[in-house]
């Protein structure tokens, strides 16, 4: 039997009091709402709530594959892609929390997608393949290889208008 129940003309209950006899526990999974800014912050995805805001905003956090607001409420099993540098992540929603934790505590907060851990390591491979393809000189050009060079770029310019 819930203490509101028994005191149902109360309106104001005392918080040390308000959850005794509830069957759930006040800040569980399913009651609690959190905005989208807010989770991003919590998984430490983002180091502010600002630097959310502003990726929501631009663009590179899409919500179940559409582009959302800041303060879209996010439910559990969501689909969030997001984006971090050169990193394209797609992770699913398994908890709610409002507040930022640990690092262990945040990756509890979701799962990254099979699909997406394929598609980044494909990336930084072929990132790295390409620093090792990518031609380095010996030593610095010295002053006349540096105006040869100038003359070559401003000739490349001038053609071009």
């Amino acid at each position: 039997m819930s203490l509101r129940a028994v005191l149902p003309s109360i309106r104001f209950l005392p918080a040390s009091i308000r959850h005794l006899g509830e069957t759930t526990m006040p800040n569980s999974d399913t009651d609690q709402t959190v905005r989208l800014d807010k989770w991003l912050w919590a998984a430490r995805f983002y180091k502010t709530r600002s630097i959310a805001r502003e990726m929501i905003d631009g663009g590179k956090v899409h919500y179940n594959g559409q582009r959302s607001k800041p303060s879209k409420l996010v439910e559990l099993n969501a689909e969030i892609k997001l984006r971090q540098g050169n990193e394209e992540k797609i992770v699913t929603v398994l908890a709610l929390n409002s507040h930022r934790r640990s690092a262990t505590e945040a990756q509890q907060l979701y799962q990254e997608t099979e699909k997406s851990i394929i598609n980044r390591e494909k990336t930084a491979l072929a990132r790295k393949m390409n620093v090792l393809t990518m031609p380095h000189p010996d030593r610095r050009p010295d002053k006349k290889e540096r105006r040869t060079l100038i003359k070559f770029k401003n000739t490349k310019l001038n053609e071009s208008e």
